[in-house]
C-alpha cells in the first residue's frame, strides 16, 4: 500500500526558500488551516512556544494535488556537504524531443531559476550521449538538476 509523505528540507531561512521552490516547481505557499489567520496562530493554538514562531511561510503544496507537500524546517547548522537526495526538475520533454530543443528548454529554465536566486554549478553533458542537463544550487546551497 502506498503512503503519503512530505519532503522536508532543512534550512536557515524558510520563507525565501519556500518562495524560491514554489516558483521553481509551480507550487504555492500552503495557506494556514481553516479558522486560522496565519500558521503562527495555528501553531500557537497547538501549544508551540513563542520563541519557535515567526518563521513566515515555510511550506508549499502542489495546487493540483499531485506532488508532495514540502516543508522548510529551520535547523541551527548550515549545510556542510553534498545532498544525499536532490530534486531533478524535468522541463526538456524527454528523448522524443530533439536534443537542441531539450538544450534550449533546460537552459531557459536554468536562466529563469538563476534570476530567482539559484546558482548554476555546471552543465551535465557527455559527448555522444543523448542527454543534456544542468546542475544548480538553490539560494541556500542545496543541489538540484534540470533536465
Amino acid at each position: 500500500m502506498a503512503v503519503s509523505f512530505q519532503l522536508v528540507i532543512d534550512c536557515a531561512d524558510p520563507e525565501p526558500l519556500a518562495r524560491f521552490w514554489a516558483a521553481a516547481l509551480g507550487y504555492e505557499l500552503e495557506p494556514p488551516p481553516d479558522g486560522f489567520a496565519s500558521w503562527d496562530a495555528y501553531w500557537r493554538d497547538v501549544g508551540v512556544p513563542e520563541d519557535e514562531l515567526g518563521t513566515g511561510a515555510d511550506r508549499i503544496v502542489d495546487p493540483g494535488g499531485r506532488g508532495p507537500r514540502i516543508w522548510f524546517q529551520v535547523v541551527p547548522e548550515r549545510k556542510a556537504a553534498k545532498n544525499r537526495l536532490h530534486l531533478d526538475i524535468g522541463v526538456s520533454g524527454g528523448r522524443a524531443v530533439p536534443i537542441e530543443t531539450r538544450r534550449q528548454r533546460v537552459d531557459a529554465e536554468a536562466a529563469r531559476l538563476a534570476d530567482l536566486g539559484a546558482l548554476l554549478v555546471g552543465v551535465l553533458n557527455t559527448e555522444g550521449l543523448d542527454h543534456y542537463a544542468v546542475a544548480m544550487k538553490d539560494p541556500e546551497g542545496n543541489e538540484f538538476d534540470i533536465n
